[in-house]
């Protein structure tokens, strides 16, 4: 293993605005921290296209510390969409409970607020590496029966699919976890 980030206090939604949509619109994939070996700050994933037909309105890594932002595209993502990337300098905001999981997304221009409730019992997981997530991982993670997107303000209608790129549930809070290649 080469390249690794390890977490605590994940919040992760993968979602689509629509159910005719073939691919999810919406990853905010955030932690309270995240460690690499190039430093650790509240960092995360996020991916925002309202509109299918056009680009991203946000598309990257965001992180409260610039070099640990830019590790995740080369490093964890290399042969992925999201290898190019870029990083995007911003804060994450984590609130977990037994009840909840909020995670709150401020980056330049834009605000994300993700809500998750109604949890699974928490389970470990061992996952292979995928095409669309090239890494193993492991982990603990609680999946959620219950998400709510705020984009600005405003409440953003989710469609949650059963199994996102991870391989794993889209709405999930993940206590702490692993990705290594």
């Amino acid at each position: 293993m080469n390249h690794w980030m390890a977490w605590e206090g994940g919040v992760d939604l993968i979602a689509k605005t629509s159910a005719e949509l073939a691919m999810p619109n919406v990853i905010v994939h955030v932690a309270r921290m995240v460690h690499t070996p190039v430093g650790s700050a509240p960092s995360g994933m996020i991916f925002w296209q309202p509109d299918s037909t056009s680009a991203p309105l946000v598309f990257g890594f965001v992180s409260s510390d610039a070099t640990v932002g830019a590790y995740f595209a080369k490093h964890i993502f290399a042969g992925t969409p999201f290898e190019g990337a870029p990083a995007i300098l911003g804060s994450v905001v984590i609130e977990i409970s037994a009840d909840m999981a909020t995670a709150r997304v401020e980056i330049p221009g834009f605000v994300f607020e993700s809500h998750l409730s109604d949890f699974a019992e928490t389970v470990m997981i061992q996952r292979e590496p995928l095409p669309t997530a090239p890494f193993y991982q492991q982990g603990l993670e609680a999946a959620a029966g219950h998400a709510c997107l705020k984009v600005q303000g405003t409440k953003v209608e989710l469609v949650i699919p059963p199994v996102g790129m991870t391989g794993g549930p889209c709405a999930v809070v993940a206590a702490c976890g692993l990705y290594a290649r």
